[in-house]
């Protein structure tokens, strides 16, 4: 146990081990569809020679890898792949419609990674992290929570696309949605009555609901993992010096760094992790994983990796340590040989666990001082723009612009530092020229 207290920052007198076994199952569940999604987005590559099949197997890796390294590096339950998002501007926007080769992009984010641990080593991530509002924190969180309810929501298809209205309420009788709606009726009864584990209970009970009406498929059980050898280390230095690198390594590094800034202080306060001041411990252990994450990620051919919103859904269940991480990264490993099983679990069996951890992420904001405007405005914004635009990171600059614009115009200097107004100067340029 003393072995177990070093490596995880496990105390056996607040945790159990069976509570942190059980949340990085479920964090891993909740997550695991990146095995699926990344390679298919990644599959329009592979008429340029982008291997599918190593993808799954880069994907699975880089989770492996920067799991591992959150989990005894920072100690906290936090689970990692290949950004959602981040992999798309990686396929859809530098390579398809930049033009560039895959090569050329993960030249890219190897390159952000790097970018990361520097500015990880000068504490310039921990300090914007502190400079954030309080009010701010809490929105970040309950607006992660809103962005993840509606991840949820979309993948089961109780929310599909409109051309009229954008979203609207899908088919609810039939197929992925209706078993989405059980599952959210046996999850939430499980939460209600405070059953352990209920979240990971209610994703097996629903996949196994999900056999008869023909939206589980079992093809398999074991099979050997893709060689990563056709995407390994393929790196191409001959435009690292371009102005179109510089503009795509920029892009990467603020999608990147938001995002996992969001993500660490709405998980962080989900598990009650941030001090009163909204600090967050062992943050420079959190960013240093992620960089070195990215790095790995890159070498094995994938997109930038981060840390997962979806690891909220483990410290729902009571994940609080490493030890969470450390069994996420152990099903990652397993996912390798037991591919076909773990991915039968179909989106509308996971889903209803994201729609509960959005309920429990927006807790914070009870304690959000609405009538204090110059706090709840920016904090609304940030609250609605997180889930509107499919971005943490828009919601956490556009937060911030708001805030210092309207403190400033109040005349409430004493609630803006310096960071803030470099923060929101750098933000603006951001969206005028990057």
């Amino acid at each position: 146990m003393n072995t177990i207290g070093k490596l995880f920052g496990f105390n056996p007198a607040v945790h159990s081990v069976k509570t942190e076994v059980v949340a990085g199952i479920v964090t891993f569940l909740t997550m695991s569809y990146i095995l699926a999604v990344n390679p298919s987005i990644f599959s329009s590559l592979a008429g340029q020679g982008m291997d599918t099949g190593a993808v799954f197997t880069a994907t699975a890796l880089a989770s492996i890898v920067g799991t591992l390294l959150m989990a005894i590096i920072a100690k906290l339950p936090f689970g990692l792949a290949p950004g959602m998002g981040l992999n798309a501007f990686f396929v859809y926007t530098i390579c398809l419609a930049m033009g560039y080769s895959w090569q050329f992009a993960l030249t890219a984010v190897l390159i952000e990674g790097f970018i990361f641990v520097i500015l990880t080593i000068t504490n310039i991530r921990s300090i914007i992290v502190d400079a954030i509002p309080m009010s701010l924190k809490k929105a970040i969180g309950a607006g992660i929570g809103l962005f993840i309810a509606f991840i949820g929501l979309q993948s089961a298809k109780i929310i599909v696309d409109s051309d009229s209205t954008l979203v609207v309420l899908g088919d609810c009788m039939h197929g992925e949605a209706l078993l989405a709606i059980i599952g959210i009726i046996i999850c939430s009864i499980f939460t209600v009555l405070h059953i352990r584990g209920g979240l990971l209970l209610g994703i097996l009970l629903t996949t196994l609901i999900g056999i008869p009406m023909g939206l589980t498929h079992l093809n398999g059980i074991v099979d050997s993992p893709p060689s990563i050898a056709p995407i390994f280390c393929q790196f191409q230095w001959t435009q690292i010096c371009s102005w179109d690198m510089v503009i795509v390594v920029l892009s990467l590094l603020f999608i990147d760094l938001f995002d996992t800034l969001g993500t660490l202080i709405g998980v962080s306060g989900r598990a009650g992790i941030l001090d009163s001041e909204g600090h967050m411990p062992r943050i420079n252990q959190a960013f240093f994983s992620d960089a070195f994450a990215t790095i790995a990620g890159a070498c094995f051919g994938t997109s930038t990796t981060t840390t997962y919103v979806e690891s909220a859904a483990g410290v729902a269940q009571g994940g609080r340590t490493g030890l969470a991480a450390f069994t996420t990264a152990i099903c990652f490993a397993l996912s390798l040989v037991f591919a076909p099983l773990f991915l039968a679990i179909p989106n509308a069996a996971t889903a209803p666990a994201l729609v509960l951890v959005g309920l429990f992420m927006v807790a914070p904001l009870k304690d959000l001082d609405y009538y204090d405007y110059s706090e709840s405005i920016p904090a609304f914004l940030t609250l609605v723009l997180i889930p509107m635009t499919y971005s943490i990171s828009d919601g956490i600059l556009c937060g911030v612009i708001f805030y210092v614009l309207i403190n400033v115009v109040t005349r409430q200097f004493k609630k803006l530092s310096p960071t803030l107004y470099i923060l929101a100067i750098v933000f603006i340029l951001k969206y005028l020229f990057v």
